[in-house]
């Protein structure tokens, strides 16, 4: 159902060289740029992720409650990916680690406050 998510950034360029860094580890790449808006994917075939600067000139800000969740297939990479996001200067939300039976999930916030995590049905 969910062709892709857009993330509001107020520094197009920071928030682009973030998430090259970080989606490059789940085989994310650019498929899409604009002067005010970069998208990743992995697989033409499943959902996207893209940042950009809001459309009315405002500034972004992070919705609170919204969070975006990126699949992937192992613990290993939930904590690979959680640590390399807080490398890149996201902040914690939520250390790697079990939530609820049979969900594994690392929480953190990008460079402009949008909450995300990775996480993995283990």
């Amino acid at each position: 159902m969910i062709g892709y998510v857009t993330l509001g950034t107020n520094n197009l360029a920071q928030a682009a060289e973030f998430y090259d860094a970080l989606l490059a580890g789940i085989g994310g790449k650019r498929f899409m740029e604009f002067d005010s808006f970069v998208a990743w994917r992995a697989d033409p075939e499943k959902p996207g992720l893209a940042v950009t600067l809001p459309f009315d000139g405002k500034a972004a800000t992070a919705g609170n409650g919204t969070m975006v969740a990126l699949a992937v297939d192992s613990q290993e990479k939930v904590r690979a990916l959680h640590a390399q996001a807080l490398a890149l200067g996201g902040t914690d939300e939520g250390a790697p680690g079990p939530r609820g039976e049979g969900f594994y999930a690392g929480y953190f916030r990008d460079l402009d406050g949008n909450k995300l995590n990775f996480f993995c049905l283990a």
